[in-house]
């Protein structure tokens, strides 16, 4: 198998797999009786993230680590600056929701906290259990938070993503095939990476930051772009921010859990940092009642084409 079919088998298959997990894992929940709101808070939120957990597990079992962390920190790094700045350049995006301005400081706080934990160079099954532990108390006090104020506009937003709810054993398979075809392309992809980066001699580093992260961030780039097009920056922002929250506390922590990754953090000093400066950089752009207006998005776009430049 080429290298080139191997990436693209395997992004497609992660692709469409992480879309049908949304779907189905979203209905499942809202046939449950669960709130919207609570329900893009978290299954939603977890499920964008589903392709980049699933290869940067499967990078790390394979003794890649440095795909796996590429892969966690160009997708942040994509989402922000690549994501962003497209669905801003489509359509302005106005921020209303207060949930949303709260979760933007959590986005940094989770940024900067990877930057201490990664100092030393390591990231340690205690750092990785640190991590999920600190997922879990943002996940209660957010759903603690929504179950006080409901914000009808966001809850629309979030049926409107996940569709119509069917018979609960569809949803149920749908999230079964789903997971399939992740674990299915995250092996394809990771094999065709590791292939890319020895031909072309380049570091696994550069090539986690770059073909992986876009590829495992096109669930978020489509869920956004749909967003924008429908007038709901809420959704967009909630996919980017989200995102981000749970491809560093849950997927690097469960990454770590798992596969403890000793010494190679210590290539990503430059990546972390940038992370965290773009992380910063939308607070002042999306705080409550602001918008995000299309120069400000050019900028978000020029930035992370300078950024890829600069690693390439």
């Amino acid at each position: 198998m080429s290298i080139a079919f191997a990436l693209v088998l395997g992004l497609v298959l992660l692709v469409a797999g992480g879309d049908i997990v949304v779907r189905g894992a979203g209905k499942l929940a809202l046939s449950a009786g669960i709130k919207p709101l609570v329900v893009g808070l978290t299954v939603v939120a977890f499920c964008t993230s589903a392709p980049e957990l699933a290869a940067s597990v499967t990078a790390a079992l394979n003794g890649s680590p440095a795909l796996a962390v590429g892969n966690v920190l160009g997708s942040n790094i994509a989402n922000a600056g690549l994501i962003l700045g497209l669905a801003g350049l489509y359509r302005p995006i106005a921020v209303q929701s207060s949930v949303l301005a709260r979760e933007v400081p959590v986005m940094i706080a989770a940024s900067a906290g990877l930057l201490l934990l990664g100092w030393d160079g390591t990231l340690s099954r205690l750092d990785g259990l640190a991590m999920l532990g600190s997922l879990a108390m943002y996940l209660v006090v957010m759903v603690r938070a929504e179950l006080r104020a409901r914000e009808p506009e966001v809850e629309a937003g979030v049926v409107d993503s996940v569709g119509r709810t069917d018979p609960r054993w569809q949803s149920f398979m749908l999230v079964v095939a789903g997971v399939g075809m992740l674990v299915l392309g995250a092996s394809q992809l990771v094999s065709g990476a590791t292939a890319l980066a020895r031909t072309w001699g380049m570091p696994e580093s550069v090539v986690g930051l770059t073909v992986m992260a876009v590829g495992t961030s096109l669930p978020e780039l489509a869920a956004s772009l749909a967003a924008a097009h429908k007038g709901q920056g809420d959704i967009v922002l909630g996919n980017v921010v989200g995102s981000n929250i749970f491809n560093i506390l849950c997927i690097l922590g469960t990454t770590a859990v798992l596969s403890p990754i000793e010494g190679g953090m210590g290539d990503f000093g430059r990546d972390m940092w940038v992370a965290l400066a773009v992380a910063a950089l939308l607070w002042p752009m999306l705080g409550r009642g602001r918008t995000l207006f299309r120069y400000e998005a050019a900028v978000l776009l020029l930035g992370y084409g300078a950024y890829t430049w600069w690693i390439v």
